[in-house]
Parts: structure tokens; C-alpha cells; sequence
């Protein structure tokens, strides 16, 4: 299956993908972490070229509902983050995922088809998760665990803050190879 893994830096969903034998390849405005099928650039360009399945992390800087304090000052940024969502949502590809923190995209778009937590996959933290999805079933939780930290909402404020709190956790991105990679 060709994947596109769309606004992924770390490669962490890209390579379960890869390693699963799916032609898989990570696009976002960063250069990739870990060395691999990359496109370097904007998303935008190939969203309508021949996927079988896009997953994307759409930047959530002016979509989560986390910044409502910010809102009214960032309309334009708003209307521009949700017409990416929606172009995102619009592409050719079959199967589509979407996937970002509780935002505004439930209330201006649709709401999501499932909501996920980083301990239903292994991980003992909160961080609610949302997925959008286009013909794709709802993720099946792997490694229910113990133990609720909010590690991720924790995290101090650095120059890399935002980066550490976008990243996919393993556990989350092993069940959308697995799961989602066999459809």
C-alpha cells in the first residue's frame, strides 16, 4: 500500500508503516529525524497524487481548543488551519485519517469518529487524541495499561516544547500500521 504519512518530522508513524512492507512516506516543512523516504515541503502539493491512505497531523498551533484564550486574535490563522483540514479531508485517497488534540475542527467541520488516549496503546499518559476518518475502522486499543500522568501538558517551556508535544507515540503509530495497514 502507498502511504502518505502528511505534517511528520519524527517518522515515528512513517517507519511501522515501512516496516510492515508499505510504501511509506512522511511529508512536512522540517526535514525527517530518522533517515527515509521523506518529502521535505508542503503537504499541499501532493495530497492529490496516487495514495492509498493519508494520515496527517495538521499543525494544531490555531485549532486546539487548548489556545481558546488566543481565538479571537487568530481567526485568519483559524480559517486557514481548517481549510488545510478540509483539503486534507478532500483528498483522493480512499482512506483518510486526520488526526489532532480536542479542537475546533469538531465544531467547525464534523466531530471526530473516535477519540484515543496514549494508555488504550501501551503508553501510561493522557493525551486525548482525535481521529477524523474516511473508510477506515476505529483504532482497536493493543496494551490497556495503568497509571494516567499528563506528561505531554507537563512539559516545560523550551524552544522544542511544540515538538515533543506533536510527536505520535510508538504504541498509537504500531496500531495504525497494524490495523489500519491491513485493510
Amino acid at each position: 500500500m502507498k502511504v502518505l504519512i502528511a505534517c511528520e518530522f519524527s517518522a515515528i508513524v512513517r517507519e511501522a508503516f515501512a516496516k510492515r512492507g508499505h510504501d511509506a512516506w512522511s511529508c512536512d516543512l522540517l526535514p525527517t529525524e530518522i533517515s527515509g523516504q521523506h518529502i521535505q515541503g508542503d503537504v499541499g502539493f501532493i495530497l492529490d497524487e496516487d495514495w492509498d491512505l493519508i494520515i496527517a497531523h495538521p499543525p494544531c498551533t490555531h485549532l486546539a481548543v487548548s489556545g481558546a484564550r488566543w481565538f479571537e486574535k487568530k481567526r485568519i490563522e483559524q480559517e486557514l488551519a481548517l481549510e488545510f483540514v478540509r483539503h486534507i479531508l478532500s483528498a483522493p485517497a480512499y482512506k483518510i485519517a486526520v488526526e489532532n488534540p480536542i479542537s475546533i475542527i469538531s465544531s467547525r467541520i464534523r466531530k471526530p469518529d473516535q477519540i484515543i488516549q496514549p494508555w488504550m496503546f501501551g503508553h501510561g499518559e493522557t493525551k486525548a487524541t482525535c481521529l477524523w476518518l474516511k473508510n477506515l475502522p476505529k483504532l482497536i486499543p493493543t496494551n490497556i495499561v495503568e497509571g494516567r500522568e499528563q506528561r505531554i501538558h507537563n512539559i516545560p517551556p523550551s524552544p522544542d516544547r511544540w515538538k515533543e508535544r506533536s510527536r505520535t507515540y510508538p504504541g498509537i503509530a504500531e496500531a495504525m500500521a497494524e490495523q489500519w495497514g491491513a485493510q
